[in-house]
Parts: structure tokens; sequence; C-alpha cells
């Protein structure tokens, strides 16, 4: 039975001293193993995972490791385990810890910096300076520290959000998702009411970015991309107009859309050579770009032309500045419709089914989630 000193539980949630997860073993190696139940520290709370979503970055951390690190190294052969998009319910309370009960169900964000440093401070947590330190109190969960491929999680405290009863697993599981959105509006100024938002790449981040610039006030807001059917449901969650890059010039008809002149924002979300230096030539003189994808390869871009024009570019990675909190705000107000991007669901056991439709597009899947119900159900029979 599950019951660490300094740890708060309850016995209407009754959790096994041991849970399954999918561990990292070599590269495109999971396998499902019994592992310990995690313990909560301070400020940190036990979260039993209900569903978590398949992000294009957990394809990469187990294909290559790219963007993990654990112990400094690469994360294979480590007994890690990734997952980050997940949401679930407050299973047992760290020492000190009331600002949550047992039994809430909760949405996280990956992130929680050292709290110390001075990019931390800003509230730049996802650029911690210690980032990868556990022992300055740094944790990224699935990238740095076990991931939500599992029956339970850590998480501390200031990366949850709770979840209304309105809102479904599976919905709650894409404020992560939300979050990057909203956070590259808020780099961007957050002030998008009434200013002209370009968003290009229909994946599950630009989507949301159209929905989320639309929540906002932009106007126009407009979506490119290559995928008629993406494109159709940009439409539905707010784009004013779609271009089909295979079909017309995004350049030229963004720049008649904004009387010539060019957008004040665009958020690049595909992450190519083409595609960013499309971005260039579609922000106005001061405009903003927010570049939000990884591109695999160095992109050679029109530096010049940034200059010449006054145009700014910022990098965003992950959800800073508490942005899935007001993702989870406007999600929870119904101001857009997130599960429209949601398209297929597994159970925890068929994962590696789950991450073949995610990474091949089976079906033209965009977001893809693994739900934990059933096992959570008998975890805690067998915790009985």
């Amino acid at each position: 039975m599950y019951n660490p000193a300094g740890v708060r539980i309850s016995p209407e949630f009754p959790v096994p001293g041991q849970m399954k997860a999918w561990v990292l073993g070599d590269p495109d190696q999971l396998l499902f193993r019994d592992k310990p139940t995690p313990v909560p520290g301070r400020a940190e709370v036990l979260v039993c995972i209900d569903a978590v979503a398949i992000c294009a970055t957990d394809l990469e951390v187990i294909h290559s490791g790219s963007t993990a690190r654990i112990q400094g190294g690469l994360p294979f052969n480590t007994n890690f385990t990734p997952g980050h998009e997940y949401m679930g319910t407050v299973a047992a309370l760290g020492h000190s810890v009331d600002e949550f009960d047992i039994g809430e169900r909760v949405s996280v964000e990956i992130h929680a910096g050292c709290g110390q440093c001075k990019r931390c401070r800003q509230g730049m947590y996802t650029s911690c300076i210690n980032y990868g330190n556990a022992d300055k109190g740094h944790r990224a969960n699935g990238f740095t520290t076990d991931g939500g491929f599992a029956e339970y999680a850590i998480n501390h405290i200031n990366t949850l959000a709770r979840v209304p009863d309105t809102m479904s697993d599976a919905e709650a599981t894409l404020v992560v998702t939300a979050g990057t959105s909203m956070y590259g509006l808020t780099e961007l100024g957050g002030l998008v009411a009434g200013e002209s938002v370009v968003v290009i790449g229909p994946g599950p981040v630009g989507l949301l970015a159209v929905a989320v610039a639309k929540a906002l006030g932009a106007s126009p807001v407009i979506l490119t991309g290559t995928r008629d059917k993406r494109l159709a449901i940009g439409k539905e969650l707010g784009a004013d107009r779609v271009i089909n890059i295979a079909e017309e010039n995004a350049v030229e008809v963004v720049r008649q859309l904004t009387g010539g002149i060019g957008a004040d924002y665009v958020v690049e979300c595909a992450g190519t050579e083409a595609t960013v230096n499309q971005a260039i030539h579609m922000a106005n003189r001061g405009g903003k770009i927010c570049l939000a994808a990884f591109p695999h390869e160095p992109v050679t871009t029109d530096i010049a032309h940034l200059v010449k024009n006054n145009i700014y570019v910022y990098g965003i990675r992950g959800e800073g500045r508490s942005a899935t909190r007001r993702a989870m705000a406007l999600m929870a107000e119904k101001r857009f419709d997130a599960t429209k991007i949601h398209t297929h669901t597994f159970t925890l056991t068929d994962l590696p089914t789950a991450l073949r439709y995610a990474r091949d597009r089976v079906e033209d899947a965009i977001k893809v989630v693994v739900t934990n119900r059933q096992a959570s159900a008998l975890t805690s029979a067998a915790a009985e």
C-alpha cells in the first residue's frame, strides 16, 4: 500500500505502491513496465493520469532523444517515461500543499522552473537557466523528468490548472497545446484585438493559434497550409481566410487582405525554410513574427529584409507566463472548441498504435489522445 511519510492520501482514492508505465529503451523502443509509484515532495502533488495527448515532440523524443535530457544525457535506457500533455485527478498531496484537494481534476503544463533564476523570476520558466537541474528545483515532465505515458506522475502545484466539470478528459489534454499558442501571442505583445494575424501550418498548435487569436479579437485571422481538410477545421475555429499554398501565393494573398502592407503578427508553426521566409515577407514594417516550430535543419533566411523593415522575431518553447491557465479560461468559457482537433483515441496499453497514428498521420490524425480511465479503475480496485 502507498503511504509515504509526509504525504497526504485519502481512503477514497487509494494509490498502489507500483504503477504501470511505458519506459523508453533504445530509440523507438517502448516497454510496458512496473515502476514504483512516485512520491510528491514539497509543493508537489501526485496526479492519477486520466488522459494524455500525443505531441510531435513526443515522437522526436522517442525516436532521437531530441529535446529530452535525463541527468545531462540522452533519455534512452534510463528508465525514463515520456509524454507531457496530460490531465488527471489529484491522488496525493506533498508536504505543505493546501492549494489543491485530493479528487480534483487538473490539467498540467510541462515546465516547472527552478523559481530562483533570472528567467524564472521574469515568468520565463520554460527558459529556466537551471533547465534539467533537479537539485535546483527544475522539472520538465516528459523531457527531464518522467512524463505522462503512465498511471501516475508528479507535478508542481504551479503547473496545475483546475478542469471544470463541463470539460471532458480529452479536451483537458488540449490545454497545453492551446497554451503554447497563447504563449506565442503573448510574446508578440498579447494585445491582438483588431490586429491582423497569420498562422502558418495547420497542425495542432497552428489550429489552436487560430482559435486563440480569434477569441482575443484579432482580425483578420489568416491560416495557410496544404491540407484542405485541416484548413477547413481552421475555418471552423475562426479563420477569416484560409490559403492552400499549393494553389495560391500566400505572401501575395496576405498582402492583398491587409491593404498591401502585410500582417501585424505572423505565427510560424511549420518549421521549414520556405515557411520561415514566407513569414518574413508576410509581416508588415515593424511587424512581429513568432517561431513556434522546431526546424529539423538550419534555416537560411532573408535577414536583410528583417533589418530593413524593423521586423521583430521571437522564438518560443512550451507555454510560459502561465499561458495554459489563460488558455484554460478561454476553453472553460467555450470561446472555442478545441476538440475539433482531437481525431483519435486509444487506451494506454495500446500506446504504440496511438503513436503510429500520430507519426504516420493515419486517417489524417491530428491530435491523438490516450485514455487511462479503465486502467485507473483497475489500479484502484487492486489497491483496495
